[in-house]
C-alpha cells in the first residue's frame, strides 16, 4: 500500500470532463464495449461497399476551361472526346482485309446500348494515325456516355465487356481503362498494406510496450478507425463525388494516427498504474489518463484535422475527397482512443501488462539507473548547439536541393505498375501506332447562336499560325458552334506542350464568340493553375491555425514561428528526396515503377497538409515538456535537456510505428500512392530524428530565454497541453500569456488537506504557482535570477 502523503492542491484530481467520463466508464465499460462492437460490425458491412460508390477521376477543376469544354462538347456535339482507345489486331489479317473490317464493324455495332455517345474508326476517317505501322491493327475512338466522372466510370464498367467481344486481339487505353484498373489495384494494395503493417505494428508494439496485451491496444483502435473511415467515405460519396484514390490516404491516416493515439493513452495509463503500486483505483487512474493523455489526443486530432481542412481551398475533387475522408478518419481515431480504448483499459487494469516479454518487460519508474540514451543525446546537443544546427542544416538543405529542378505534369498510364494490363496495352498502342503527338480540342460558340463561317475559318487560321502547331482539323459543326482539333508532334505532358496550350488560349476568338480549349494537356495546365492559385491560401490557413493553436498551448510567439520553420525544413528535405527518386528516375528498379520525368503536383500538396499536422504532434509533445521544466526551474538549458530526455523515446516510438504503416503503403503498385508513402516515410524519419531530436533542441538552446517571449496579453487560457499527454492546469483566473519569471521559494504551494493518493515518483518536482513578471520596456526577455532563487526540496 502506498504511504499517506500530503498532496498539494494543484496535484489533486480535478473534476474536469476527463474525470466525469472516467466515472461513467467505471460503471459502464462493458456496456460501452458491447455497443462499440455492434457499431463496428454494422460499419464494416456498410463500408465494404465504399469502393463501388467512388469515382476514378478527381484531379480536374470543374470550373476550369478544359472541364467546361468537355461539358460543352457533350451538350452541343453529344460527345467527341476520346475516352477509350480500342486497338483491334490480327496476326494473320491486315486492316484492309474484308474479314478484318467486318469483325471491327460488328463489334462496334454491338457496344452496349446507351453507354457510348460516339465512335470513330479508321474505316471512317482513314486517318494514318489510326492504322498501325505493320497494318495489322486499327484504332477505334470511343466516347463514353454520362455526365461527370462518377457516372462515366459506372457506364464504362458496363461497356467494357462489349469492347472485347470479338475474336480479334483487343487492347484498351485511355483515361477510363486506366482509371478502372487503378481503382482495382488500389483496393488490392489496401488489403496488402493492412496485412503487412498489422503484424509488423504488433511486433514493434510488443517490443516498445514489453507486453502482448498492451501492444494489442493500438491495433484495436486502428481497426475501429479504419472501419469507421471507410463507412464515412461511403456516406460522403452519397452527397458529393469522392475519388477512389483517397481510399489509401484515408486508411493510412486512420491506422497511423490510431497507433499514435493509442501509444500515448496506454503509456500514460501504465504510468499511473505504477504510481499507485499494487492498488488499482479505476476511476482515479482513468481520470488522470483522460485529463492528460486524453487532452493531448484531442488537441492532436484538432491539429491534424485543421491541417487537412486546408485542402478544401482547392477545387480538385481528389483533394477535397482526402480532406473529407481524412478529417473523418482523424476524428474517428481520436473518438476511439477516448472511448473504446479507455473502456478496455478500465476492464483490463493491471492486466494491461500481461503476457510480458522478459527481455522487454515494462520497467517501473525508478527501476533503472544511469543516464538514458536520450539524456546523453540531450547533453551532447546542449554542449555544441552551433555545430548541430550547422551540420543538420546542411544535411537537410542537401536533401531538398533536387526540388529546385522539379518538373510538373499530370498523371497518365505511367501511374500504374508496369505489370498492369492497362499499362501494357497503353505502351503497346504507343509502340504500334506511335505517340500520335498531342492534341487540344477547341469549341467555338457564337453568342447569338449564329456562327459566322468566315470568322470561324479565320480563327482556325490564327490557331494554325501558332508556332509548333502541325494541324487544325474541323471535327464537327452546327449552326451555333464548331469544334476543332489542334495537333502538334510532342508528348501530352511536356513543358513545351503546356506552353503551346497557353499560346493557343492567347489567340483571340472572333468578336462576340466564346472559345473553350480542352484536352489532356489543357487539363494539366488548368490543374497547375488551380494548385498554384490555391497554394498561398492553403499555406496561410495552415500557418495561421497552427500558430494560434501553439500560441494557446505554450503562451509564446517565438515557439510557433520556430515550429512552423522546423516543419518547413523537414518537408523541404522530404520533397527533395521524392523529386530525386520519382522525377529524376533513381531507384526505379528497386521500387518497381517507371519514371515519367515529372511529378504529379497533387502529391506535394497532400504531403504538405498531412505531414504538417503530424509534425505538430511531435512538436507539441516535445515543447510542452520543455515548457514544464522551464516553469519549474527558469533554466532554459535544463528545460530543453530534460524535455528531450523525457519525450525522445515516446516520439521515436510513435514515429517508428507510423513509419511502418506508411512504409507498407509505399509498397503499393500505384506510383501516386508509392510516391506519397515514400515521401511521408522520409519526412517522418527526418522529423523524428534530425529535426525534433537535434535541430529543435539546438535552436532552443541558442535562442535561450527568447523562446518564451510574448507580448503582454491577457488571455483566459484554462488548460495548456503538456508533454506526452500531460495537461497543465491553470487555476488563476487572471492567467496571463506572457513571459514567466523564475519560480522562487515563496511560490511553492502550501500543503493542501490530508489525502491518500499516489506517492510521487522520482521525477515529480514540487508544484509551483508562478506569477507573471513584467517584461522590460526594451522588449528583452526577463532577466535571470541567481541560483539561490530556485525552489529547493524540503
Amino acid at each position: 500500500m502506498p504511504d499517506r502523503r500530503v498532496a498539494s492542491r494543484s496535484s489533486l484530481p480535478r473534476r474536469g470532463p476527463g474525470a466525469r467520463w472516467a466515472a461513467i466508464l467505471d460503471r459502464r465499460s462493458g456496456l460501452l464495449l458491447l455497443f462499440a462492437l455492434v457499431v463496428l460490425v454494422a460499419a464494416g458491412m456498410f463500408g465494404s461497399g465504399a469502393a463501388a460508390a467512388l469515382s476514378d477521376g478527381g484531379t480536374d477543376d470543374p470550373a476550369s476551361p478544359s472541364a467546361q469544354e468537355t461539358v460543352a462538347e457533350k451538350a452541343v456535339f453529344h460527345g467527341h472526346s476520346i475516352d477509350v482507345l480500342v486497338a483491334y489486331s490480327s496476326p494473320t489479317m491486315t486492316a484492309t482485309d474484308p474479314r478484318f473490317r467486318a469483325e471491327v464493324q460488328k463489334v462496334v455495332a454491338g457496344y452496349t446500348p446507351g453507354t457510348v455517345t460516339s465512335t470513330s474508326t479508321w474505316y471512317q476517317t482513314h486517318d494514318p494515325a489510326m492504322l498501325s505501322h505493320d497494318r495489322h491493327s486499327v484504332l477505334v475512338f470511343v466516347s463514353v456516355a454520362g455526365n461527370g466522372a462518377t457516372e462515366q466510370s459506372r457506364v464504362y464498367r458496363e461497356l467494357e465487356p462489349s469492347l472485347r467481344a470479338t475474336p480479334l486481339g483487343t487492347r484498351l487505353a485511355g483515361p477510363f481503362p486506366v482509371g478502372a484498373e487503378a481503382t482495382a489495384i488500389t483496393m488490392r494494395d489496401l488489403t496488402r498494406a493492412e496485412t503487412i503493417s498489422a503484424p509488423l505494428v504488433l511486433v514493434l508494439a510488443v517490443l516498445i510496450f514489453g507486453s502482448v496485451v498492451a501492444a494489442a491496444m493500438p491495433l484495436l483502435v486502428g481497426v475501429v478507425a479504419v472501419t469507421g473511415a471507410m463507412s464515412a467515405l461511403r456516406v460522403i460519396a452519397g452527397f458529393t463525388e469522392v475519388s477512389s484514390l483517397s481510399i489509401n490516404v484515408v486508411t493510412l491516416l486512420g491506422l497511423g494516427l490510431a497507433v499514435d493515439y493509442a501509444l500515448f493513452v496506454v503509456n500514460r495509463f501504465r504510468e499511473e498504474l505504477d504510481r499507485y503500486g499494487g492498488r488499482y483505483p479505476r476511476t482515479a487512474v482513468l481520470a488522470v489518463t483522460l485529463e492528460t493523455a486524453g487532452r493531448t489526443v484531442m488537441f492532436s486530432a484538432l491539429t491534424v484535422a485543421a491541417a487537412l481542412s486546408s485542402l478544401l481551398v482547392f477545387p480538385q475533387v481528389l483533394l477535397k475527397s482526402i480532406a473529407y475522408g481524412g478529417i473523418a478518419a482523424v476524428l474517428i481515431a481520436a473518438i476511439a482512443a477516448l472511448t473504446v480504448l479507455p473502456a478496455a483499459l478500465c476492464l483490463l487494469g493491471p492486466r494491461i501488462n500481461a503476457w510480458s516479454v522478459p527481455a522487454f518487460g515494462h520497467r517501473r519508474r525508478g527501476g533503472h539507473s544511469g543516464p538514458s540514451g536520450w539524456e546523453r543525446v540531450a547533453g551532447a546537443v546542449m554542449r555544441r548547439p552551433v555545430a548541430y544546427v550547422a551540420v543538420v542544416g546542411v544535411v537537410l538543405v542537401a536533401m531538398g536541393l533536387p526540388l529546385l529542378g522539379v518538373r510538373w505534369a499530370g498523371s497518365d498510364y505511367h501511374t500504374l505498375p508496369p505489370w498492369a494490363v492497362s499499362y501494357g496495352d497503353s505502351q503497346a498502342i504507343a509502340d504500334d501506332f506511335g505517340t500520335g503527338g498531342a492534341t487540344a480540342d477547341v469549341v467555338l460558340t457564337a453568342a447569338d447562336g449564329d456562327l459566322d463561317v468566315v470568322d470561324a475559318a479565320r480563327y482556325a487560321a490564327r490557331l494554325r499560325a501558332v508556332d509548333g502547331v502541325a494541324s487544325v482539323d474541323t471535327v464537327d459543326a452546327t449552326d451555333g458552334a464548331v469544334m476543332f482539333q489542334v495537333g502538334w508532334p510532342d508528348g501530352t505532358q511536356t513543358e513545351h506542350s503546356q506552353a503551346l496550350v497557353r499560346a493557343l488560349r492567347a489567340v483571340p476568338p472572333p468578336e462576340g464568340d466564346t472559345e473553350l480549349i480542352g484536352g489532356p494537356t489543357a487539363e494539366t495546365v488548368d490543374m497547375l493553375d488551380a494548385l498554384g492559385a490555391g497554394l498561398p491560401w492553403m499555406v496561410t490557413v495552415v500557418v495561421l491555425v497552427m500558430g494560434v493553436l501553439l500560441f494557446l498551448a505554450f503562451g509564446s510567439v517565438v515557439l510557433p514561428i520556430k515550429a512552423v520553420a522546423m516543419s518547413a525544413v523537414s518537408l523541404f528535405a522530404s520533397f527533395g528526396v521524392v523529386t530525386w527518386v520519382f522525377c529524376d528516375g533513381h531507384l526505379e528498379r528497386l521500387l518497381g515503377f517507371s519514371s515519367t520525368g515529372a511529378l504529379d503536383p497533387t502529391v506535394p500538396i497532400l504531403m504538405l497538409a498531412v505531414l504538417f499536422g503530424l509534425s505538430m504532434d511531435y512538436e507539441v509533445f516535445l515543447l510542452s515538456r520543455v515548457r514544464d521544466e522551464w516553469r519549474a526551474t527558469g533554466d532554459n538549458t535544463r528545460a530543453v535537456s530534460v524535455g528531450l530526455a523525457k519525450t525522445g523515446r515516446i516520439i521515436t516510438s510513435a514515429a517508428l510505428l507510423l513509419a511502418v504503416v506508411v512504409g507498407a503503403f509505399g509498397l503499393s503498385g500505384m506510383v501516386f500512392v508509392k510516391m506519397l508513402g515514400l515521401g511521408m516515410l522520409v519526412a517522418l524519419l527526418v522529423d523524428a530524428t534530425l529535426v525534433r531530436a537535434l535541430l529543435v533542441p539546438a535552436t532552443m538552446k541558442l535562442l535561450g530565454d527568447w523562446n518564451w517571449w510574448a507580448p503582454t496579453l491577457r488571455w483566459p487560457v484554462r488548460t495548456r497541453v503538456s508533454a506526452a499527454g500531460a495537461a497543465e492546469p491553470v487555476t488563476r483566473p487572471d492567467a496571463i500569456v506572457r513571459p514567466l519569471r523564475r519560480a522562487t521559494l515563496h511560490d511553492v504551494d502550501r500543503p493542501g488537506p490530508q489525502r491518500i493518493g499516489p506517492p510521487p515518483g522520482p521525477s515529480d518536482a514540487p508544484t509551483v504557482r508562478l506569477s507573471a513578471q513584467r517584461r522590460p520596456s526594451n522588449g528583452a526577455p526577463p532577466r535571470r535570477r541567481s541560483d539561490r532563487s530556485r525552489p529547493r526540496n524540503r
